[in-house]
């Protein structure tokens, strides 16, 4: 279970600071929700963009960096979470468990930064009656540029009304040991809408944490697809495939034929390389679509490393 940690800075006693009394001068009836774990050299950086929200809650795994110490000075209310396994996993957790009060959500990623021009989106979008939530892109930076090509970004939901969206459940148990979500995607009670502005989406821990990450990504990724190749479902509770539906149903879609394709690693290279123009990134284009092309070569190692346990078989 988690516990609440009461910082010295923000929080004592359950009473708010003067830090955080100062985000609620703040119109936008929204909180932030970031989960996260070791991310001192992105987390300022994000917390700073988000004066616009009325609460920002970092929900940390026991950082052993700074970032709960700066996330507190920057006026968060910061939770740690403890994983038992399965589900839910933490930004979840934080949905179900910790007290919000305002009638939006947004999902945030410490390596992201919430642009003025998306601010201003967002605040039109939740004044609105007809929406229960919106997707928001992804911008993709990568070896400290913003990549224009490449088809690296994509769109999740990442703004809501509080109750009207939950993560998909796909697991009973994590194979890679992963606290929080990965490639779940929101299920959303209601109407959906689009905003235009992408967020900046910078991971300034370099590529060698990019690559140790999705190494473990990878190893979710193969249990999901071993499940889905065996079952014929993919997950318990997921997001069904539509190839015409919203982006993460289509997104969803396309996995569900491409996982079946022989030299998938390869039709990943080129799709990102040639029809979606990555090599007018230069070189950190050409770097970036070699590392996807990587990861679902890795994917499809593990899937087939998991099958051959499943028989009894090695060699």
């Amino acid at each position: 279970m988690a516990d609440i940690i009461e910082s010295r800075s923000s929080y004592r006693h359950g009473k708010q600071s003067q830090a955080v009394v100062s985000l609620n001068n703040f119109k936008l009836p929204i909180t932030a929700i970031l989960a996260v774990k070791n991310e001192e050299k992105n987390i300022g950086r994000c917390i700073g963009a988000l004066g616009f929200v009325a609460q920002i809650i970092v929900v940390d795994s026991h950082s052993k960096d700074q970032t709960s110490a700066i996330a507190t000075v920057h006026g968060a209310q910061v939770v740690q979470f403890d994983y038992q396994g399965g589900y839910p996993k933490k930004r979840q957790w934080a949905m179900d468990t910790i007290p919000i009060d305002t009638q939006w959500m947004l999902l945030i990623d410490a390596d992201e930064v919430v642009p003025k021009t998306l601010v201003t989106e967002i605040r039109h979008a939740i004044e609105r009656d007809d929406r229960d939530a919106y997707f928001i892109r992804k911008g993709f930076h990568f070896l400290g540029r913003r990549f224009r090509f490449g088809g690296f970004s994509h769109q999740a939901v990442l703004l809501f009304r509080r109750g009207r969206a939950r993560f998909e459940k796909l697991f009973d148990d994590d194979a890679a040991g992963l606290d929080m979500e990965v490639h779940e995607r929101l299920i959303v009670k209601g109407k959906t809408g689009v905003l235009k502005t992408p967020l900046i989406h910078e991971d300034f821990k370099g590529i060698e944490a990019y690559i140790e990450r999705h190494n473990r990504y990878s190893t979710w990724e193969a249990k999901l697809r071993c499940n889905a190749l065996t079952t014929g479902v993919y997950g318990n509770d997921p997001i069904a495939p539509r190839l015409f539906g919203n982006p993460q149903e289509r997104r969803r879609a396309l996995k569900a034929i491409l996982i079946r394709l022989p030299l998938e690693h390869l039709v990943w290279f080129w799709y990102h390389f040639l029809f979606k123009l990555g090599f007018m990134e230069g070189r950190p284009g050409l770097i970036a679509c070699q590392i996807r092309a990587s990861y679902i070569a890795q994917v499809r190692a593990k899937v087939y490393e998991m099958k051959m346990n499943q028989k009894g078989v090695r060699g």
